[in-house]
């Protein structure tokens, strides 16, 4: 049964006039924003010190953000797909020392290259077969696992109220549920902004925590650094465990450009994979090379697309010179970071739930899981990440200083058993 793609208002090489270009820009825009400000304020708080620095740590990933959508809409996939920095990359950060930084983005800078490399060879299609569908399932799955215990300490950041962070965390996850349910059009697709607001002035009304307030002019304006990384510095932990990161992008990066290109029926899908693929192989370079995580193309694109009828990709563009725009104005990104940690937690919560369900829901359209064994694939891996995850400090610190990247990382450690369960212990006669 062949694919049909759904009516489109707007198709891929269309150019809406300036008033849909710029509402459409718009929605864009605020769904790229929440994605930047969180995953900007998790690194922050675990490498940067000071408000000056986190201020321009956001500013950078705003410019690069905005600059890698310019060149993929233009000269990579061609797609409308919005990007933003990869949560899995996330991951390999917070496995790693706030000293460590410099080893970080060398790791990311060779990552970028890995995947640029890739994108000339003939290596997709072996990759392709490489990861079955159930090691991608494993793969999602893991990356929403692993970033538990991250989510739990953006929870209950506030020791004061904790049975009040609980009860908070609950009832505005469910809401952003419920809106995702019964919210249409741009009201839909914005659903993490409105919970980003919503919860901020919620917990602030609430809690009363003057350090929860947007700081003034003054401190953004001081907001200094360098804009690019001292030196190169390689350390084989980190980058082994970078490795198994970009692994997981890479996989990230094809499903969403392949799921935009299904949804709205466009041509040359292998040219566009390949040119997507090495755009971004490229702006992971150029971010490590600046000292931020590298970006992704997003794979919720297809469900704004559906639902406002625009597939055209020159509605990005908009998007992205505001995105270029804010990088410029660091009072505009000090206020917008003043995010209470508890929110920034919901938020997190509520993608990773996203996450997992797109991994559910490979195992129901691929029926990946016929047999006992099947599962035994998935739920392996799945408990060694989590057992990884949350095994204590003590047994962290133990771990000779080389291996810590990778033994003491959840989400690599599942992805080596994922693979050894897959084509070792279960592999499948020919």
């Amino acid at each position: 049964m062949s694919f049909q793609p759904t009516p489109l208002k707007y198709k891929n090489d269309d150019k809406p006039g300036v008033w849909p270009m710029l509402m459409y820009g718009m929605q864009w825009f605020l769904i790229t924003i929440p994605i930047v400000l969180i995953l900007s304020a998790v690194v922050g708080n675990f490498q940067l010190e000071t408000v000056a620095e986190r201020t321009f740590y956001t500013q950078k990933l705003f410019a690069l953000t905005g600059v890698g959508l310019v060149l993929q809409v233009l000269f990579g996939h061609k797609m409308p797909v919005v990007i933003g920095p990869a949560a899995v990359l996330l991951i390999g950060v917070i496995s790693t020392q706030a000293s460590q930084a410099t080893e970080v983005y060398t790791a990311i800078i060779c990552g970028g290259a890995f995947m640029w490399f890739i994108s000339f060879s003939g290596w997709i299609k072996y990759l392709q077969k490489v990861f079955t569908v159930r090691i991608i399932i494993v793969i999602l799955a893991l990356i929403s696992f692993t970033l538990t215990p991250t989510i739990l300490n953006l929870l209950f950041a506030n020791k004061a109220h904790p049975f009040f962070s609980l009860c908070f965390a609950l009832c505005l996850t469910f809401l952003m549920l419920l809106g995702n349910k019964l919210l249409r059009g741009i009201w839909k697709s914005s659903i993490v902004l409105w919970g980003l607001i919503i919860g901020s002035l919620f917990y602030i009304i609430i809690i009363g925590d003057a350090s929860l307030t947007p700081v003034g002019d003054s401190a953004a304006s001081s907001a200094t650094g360098s804009f690019l990384i001292p030196g190169l510095a390689f350390d084989p932990g980190i980058m082994l465990s970078f490795l198994f990161c970009y692994i997981a992008l890479f996989i990230n990066e094809l499903g969403s450009v392949q799921s935009v290109g299904t949804a709205i029926g466009v041509s040359g899908m292998e040219k566009r994979t390949r040119l997507g693929l090495r755009l971004t192989g490229l702006m992971n370079i150029l971010s490590g090379a600046t000292g931020v995580i590298g970006p992704v193309d997003f794979s919720l694109s297809p469900g704004v697309i559906m639902t406002t009828g625009c597939a055209s990709r020159y509605t990005l563009i908009p998007a992205a010179a505001g995105l270029i725009l804010c990088a410029f104005f660091p009072s505009v990104i000090t206020f917008l970071s003043a995010i209470p940690k508890p929110v920034m937690g919901v938020i997190l919560l509520y993608l990773m739930t996203t996450q997992l369900s797109s991994a559910f829901q490979l195992v129901a359209q691929d029926q990946a899981l016929p047999d006992f064994n099947s599962c035994m694939i998935v739920a392996f891996p799945i408990m060694i990440a989590l057992v990884v995850a949350f095994m204590p400090s003590e047994v962290t610190a133990s771990i000779p200083h080389i291996l810590r990247p990778l033994l003491a990382n959840g989400f690599v450690m599942g992805v080596i058993t994922v693979l050894l369960m897959e084509h070792l212990v279960f592999k499948k006669k020919e």
